[in-house]
């Protein structure tokens, strides 16, 4: 199995900022980098164009695109002029979309589950340089061929986190990109629910390199209370102290309260933090339990570059 090491560059960054950090990325030695389409933030296929032609060889990953926000044609033809311009460098990762953003652009639909597969099956039909036609609950398309289908079709990735989605991932995508905090006991428990083989599985994880590993925990507490609520079930349960914390979750004010609530030891396991030895040792237990692509964010409110910086030093010693 492929093992790779990534960075995701945060949303809250403006797009002017996004060429430089994916080129220090790049020099850091890392696989991938990998950038957030949110609402209402920079949109996904201009900010990959741009870092796909500021960089050299290094692999973009979208990640990810609400299905229901572009036509699925549409959607195509944007992936396949990335694909064929920059070949073998780019994954294109799809998701439900956040409910509430969806019904401010009055996109969401009345089958999240169905837009989503429909969306995925036309859009690599497409790629694939096929004619489609298709009527579904919510794609239609009559007779759509694309001019220049990509020499190389990219990755396509599914964002999602349900049962019935991942199972819907496992039938039309390529992968499965998991949402932080993302544990080695989640990446097995998605591989038995998903039951594909060949299905790559990808792993966001919050990055707190540190030589104190007190420091490190309050470093990374906020983050990783920040990425756990109410819907975080399905990357919980699967942990011996997943119904504690979804308690905690459940009695918590708000997130600084949560924040609060978190146990040293529970950060431990939902993060990527600690001394080097101790950040791949964790990043090579997600790569054993079957995580092809561990993706390292940095920190709200930390400099990126010095966080880009920790996961080459990560990559160095994977290497060793």
């Amino acid at each position: 199995m492929v093992s790779r090491l990534g960075v995701r560059i945060p949303r809250e960054l403006p797009a002017a900022r996004l060429k430089s950090l994916a080129q220090r990325a790049e020099r850091e030695g890392l696989d991938e980098v990998w950038i957030v389409e949110d609402c209402f933030y920079a949109g996904g296929i201009a900010t990959a164009s741009a870092v796909l032609a500021a960089t050299e060889k290094i692999t973009l990953g979208i990640g990810i695109m609400p299905a229901v926000a572009r036509n699925p044609a549409i959607a195509a033809m944007e992936i396949a002029a990335l694909a064929e311009l920059y070949p073998g460098r780019l994954i294109a990762g799809f998701g439900h979309g956040v409910p509430s953003w969806m019904r401010q652009i009055d996109a969401w639909p009345k089958s999240a589950l169905a837009a989503f597969e429909e969306t995925l099956t036309v859009i690599r039909r497409l790629l694939a340089g096929e004619r489609v036609s298709f009527e579904g609950k919510h794609v239609r398309l009559d007779e759509v061929e694309l001019e220049f289908p990509p020499a190389l079709p990219p990755k396509l990735v599914a964002g999602v986190r349900g049962p019935k989605s991942l199972a819907a991932a496992g039938r039309v995508a390529d992968g499965t990109l998991l949402a932080e905090p993302a544990t080695p006991e989640y990446v097995r428990a998605t591989r038995d629910l998903i039951g594909v083989e060949g299905h790559s599985i990808a792993t966001y994880n919050w990055l707190a390199l540190d030589a104190d590993p007190e420091r490190a925990r309050e470093r990374a507490r906020s983050d990783v209370a920040s990425a756990i609520g109410p819907n975080s079930g399905p990357a919980l349960e699967p942990l011996d102290f997943g119904a504690e914390l979804l308690a905690e979750v459940k009695a918590a004010t708000d997130r600084e309260d949560l924040a609060r609530r978190l146990r040293p030891e529970w950060i431990d396991r939902l993060s990527i933090s600690g001394p080097l030895d101790r950040c791949v040792e964790q990043i090579r237990a997600l790569y054993a339990a079957g995580t092809e692509s561990v993706i390292l964010l940095p920190l709200l409110g930390e400099p990126e570059e010095e966080s880009f910086a920790a996961a080459g030093r990560i990559a160095s010693a994977l290497r060793g």
